[in-house]
């Protein structure tokens, strides 16, 4: 049997597995994949100890679709609540499980911890800094509606969250992309991303800013990208934050200048928040699109995992 694989953050995939991820996830969105079973005998453990509705069900539906069974935790259920060590969760649950698919709300370091054993694929369906997954799917939608990933030009405007993390390490990978982000004064990227974003986009022949403002926003979008303000599993500490995120709330008028541009939402969503319900169900939207394909990217990794 080939070693598992596991999918910690993008930067664990090479950039013939990251191309091949997306294009894979395109053809079971399109239908075009067959009806493998390359997952059959094998049992997925699903752990998420936040909130899910898209991740969860996309990674459950994804992996009975492919012939596994599941079993799933709640965030009570693991003895990790009562002291036990990521490591020996992770040992004990690789002789169990075939695949972990997991969501927490610390650092990578725990799942990386699950992964230090060679029996048991672990997969991070969100973490506090990145959400790899998403940015999957993300590619994979882009894929979809434009035939390819390369040379799209895509403005960010929200908080530097664990999905604009995972976003810009993924899109700075791909040549011609120009990937710009508006993000609140206070609330951009973390500088370790946007230093690792900003040095891929130079390898790779991309186009990678960050501002923290709403003046002078580019045209001739191919989309518009926003998430919810308040990131899953967190709260923001200033009482009054708001104030500094309305400027960023999307609107009909960046469609002024980008008439074409379609619009991105990892969701859920808060209409009147991040972004107006004109927009959200607007015919530029394809937000409940992507969001589909968060199944089909699902499977796509999931494949890839046992490969």
């Amino acid at each position: 049997m080939a070693p598992v694989r596991h999918l910690i953050s993008i930067d664990d995939l090479t950039d013939a597995e990251l191309h091949a991820l997306v294009v894979r996830g395109a053809e079971f969105s399109a239908g075009t994949a067959g009806r493998p079973a390359p997952l059959a005998g094998d049992v997925v453990g699903v752990y998420f100890s936040k909130t899910s509705t898209r991740t969860r069900t996309a990674f459950s539906s994804g992996a009975l679709r492919l012939g596994a069974q599941i079993i799933a935790y709640g965030p009570g259920d693991l003895q990790l609540n009562t002291g036990e060590t990521s490591e020996d969760t992770g040992r004990v649950m690789s002789r169990m499980l075939d695949v972990l698919v997991a969501r927490t709300a610390s650092d990578p370091a725990e799942m990386r911890a699950w992964a230090a054993q060679d029996r048991m694929a672990v997969i991070n369906a969100m973490s506090a800094e990145e959400h790899p997954t998403q940015a999957l799917t993300d590619l994979t939608t882009l894929y979809r509606q434009f035939g390819r990933v390369e040379g799209v030009r895509v403005l960010y405007v929200g908080e530097g969250n664990n999905t604009a993390t995972a976003l810009a390490l993924a899109l700075t990978r791909f040549p011609g992309v120009e990937f710009e982000l508006r993000t609140p004064p206070g609330y951009g990227l973390p500088a370790a991303y946007r230093e690792r974003a900003a040095a891929q986009a130079a390898r790779h022949g991309a186009s990678f800013r960050e501002r923290h403002d709403m003046t002078g926003l580019p045209g001739d979008l191919d989309v518009v990208y926003t998430t919810r303000w308040q990131t899953t599993g967190t709260s923001k500490p200033d009482p009054h934050w708001r104030s500094v995120f309305a400027p960023f709330q999307v609107t009909p008028a960046l469609w002024e200048t980008s008439p074409k541009a379609v619009f991105m939402h990892d969701l859920p969503a808060h209409r009147g928040d991040e972004v107006t319900a004109e927009v959200l169900d607007g015919p530029a939207s394809i937000a409940f699109e992507q969001a589909e394909n968060k199944m089909h990217s699902a499977m796509a990794v999931l494949e890839w995992c046992r490969a």
